[in-house]
Formats: structure tokens, C-alpha cells, sequence
């Protein structure tokens, strides 16, 4: 059975509470990047939704990181926080444009998040998929869509998606709905139901089932017993894939992550 990477990891890499947890005591700040890189295979950048970087800032962390590791970068809120969606192409424009190219071969996908208040609108939200460039400074973009309201859960949102080649981020979450459904050329998936009394964020019983969703979306499968919308398999590719541990707590965040690539070893 062929499957493609499967690359795992956390958001972010600067939080006090990993000191110690997860950094090794004394480790200067400086060094918390190319510790956690090496570490895991991949980061959610989150400080690109707060505010915006300079591209050197982009460049220097490409060269921190090892040759395989992967950055996904979360867009800036100016995109997705907004009453009409169609409106928000100059915001993208920006977003994109600030340098995150200089990451190279280690970018990853664009997380574009939406708020959970955000309710479907399907002719504003088709237009803003439209928005979305395929590529920057002859650079390929792949785009991931985080939803949270549960009137994106219909079949129209989901074609929508394929049709962009746009993946559904599915997000275990203990507070918002869920999408499984296969759409892009890629899987992004966010466990977000850990909890710090669990020493991997998910009891034990829990972490062969996001093993074997792992490799079924690598091989181009479709997980059981997952929600989905539309009741059909995707076509039959092996897909690249993503899977973070951010959950509220985030102290087991790293250790989730660093077992889970241990059990797909």
C-alpha cells in the first residue's frame, strides 16, 4: 500500500509551560525552534493570525528547521473575521504577500480559521474561495478551511470545496462541529479534545483510532466512524498529511505529538 508523508506536530513553539516539559531545562529561547523541529515533523505557525512578519523572519526560520519539515501558516484573521468575505481580497493579498514564500520548500498549507459565529453563506463564501491564490512568486499555495458553525455542514459547502481543490480541516473538537469529508489533495486535521491529565492529550484507548486515521488518509482512504456530509468515498490517491495537537491546555500538546509519530513508525 502506497501512502504518502504524514506529518505531525503542535501550534506553535514558544510557551512557557514546554520548559522544561518539553524543552530541556536551560535551553535558550533562540533555540526552541530547532529543538521542537527536530522533535516532530511539522509546525502550525500561529502568530501569522495575530499579526503580520517580515520576510526575512520567514527566511530564518526556514533555515532553522531540518531538510523534511514542514511549517503550515495560519492567515491572518483581516481574511476570515469579517461580515462579507468577498471584500477581504486586498487583506489576502497582504497576507500572502508578507513574505511567506520565503519558507520554500518548507511551506506548508494556509490555515484560513473562521470564527465559530460564522454561519454558511454559500454565493459570499464561493466568492471568497475564489479569492484564494494557487500561487505566489511562482510558488504553489495549498489552502485548508477551518469552519465552526454547523451550517457548513451540507453538502453544498462541501462541493464547493472540491471543486477549489481547498481541504476541510477536521477538527476533533470538544466545543465545535466536525467535518470529515475529503476535499483536497491533502488532509489537515487538528486534534483539539486533548486534556493535560492525559500524558498524551487523549487517553490510551484513543490514540490507535488517530493512528489508523493517519495512515488511511495517507493511503487516500476515508476513516470509519468519522461525521461526514456527503456519504462517498474520495477518489482513491494517497494524500499528504497533517495532524496537530492544540488543544486548551497545550502542555501534552508536544508529547501527543512526539507518540503519535512513534506509533507511525
Amino acid at each position: 500500500m502506497t501512502i504518502a508523508p504524514i506529518r505531525v506536530g503542535i501550534g506553535g513553539w514558544t510557551f512557557e509551560p514546554w520548559r522544561g516539559t518539553f524543552y530541556p531545562a536551560g535551553l535558550s529561547q533562540k533555540k526552541e525552534l530547532e529543538f521542537a523541529s527536530g522533535q516532530l515533523t511539522a509546525i502550525e505557525i500561529n502568530g501569522t493570525y495575530y499579526s503580520s512578519f517580515k520576510p526575512a523572519t520567514f527566511e530564518g526560520w526556514a533555515k532553522t528547521v531540518p531538510d523534511g519539515f514542514v511549517f503550515a501558516v495560519k492567515a491572518s484573521r483581516f481574511c476570515t473575521n469579517r461580515k462579507v468575505l468577498a471584500e477581504g481580497g486586498e487583506s489576502i493579498a497582504k497576507f500572502v504577500g508578507q513574505g511567506i514564500t520565503e519558507l520554500g520548500d518548507r511551506l506548508g498549507p494556509i490555515l484560513w480559521q473562521f470564527m465559530a459565529t460564522k454561519k454558511f453563506d454559500a454565493e459570499d463564501f464561493g466568492a471568497w474561495l475564489k479569492l484564494l491564490p494557487k500561487n505566489h512568486e511562482g510558488v504553489a499555495l495549498r489552502h485548508a478551511v477551518q469552519v465552526r458553525h454547523d451550517s457548513f455542514a451540507v453538502p453544498e459547502f462541501v462541493g464547493m470545496c472540491r471543486d477549489a481543490g481547498v481541504a476541510i480541516v477536521f477538527a476533533d473538537s470538544p466545543e465545535y462541529p466536525a467535518i470529515a469529508d475529503v476535499t483536497g489533495d491533502f488532509v489537515y486535521a487538528r486534534l483539539e479534545a486533548g486534556e493535560d491529565d492525559n500524558p498524551f492529550c487523549y487517553p490510551d484507548s484513543a490514540l490507535p483510532r488517530w493512528t489508523e486515521a493517519a495512515r488511511t488518509w495517507a493511503a487516500g482512504g476515508r476513516p470509519e466512524g468519522l461525521p461526514y456530509v456527503v456519504d462517498e468515498d474520495p477518489p482513491k490517491s494517497p494524500r499528504e498529511t497533517f495532524v496537530f495537537f492544540i488543544h486548551g491546555g497545550k502542555v501534552r500538546a508536544p508529547a501527543a505529538a512526539q507518540e503519535l509519530i512513534r506509533r507511525l513508525a
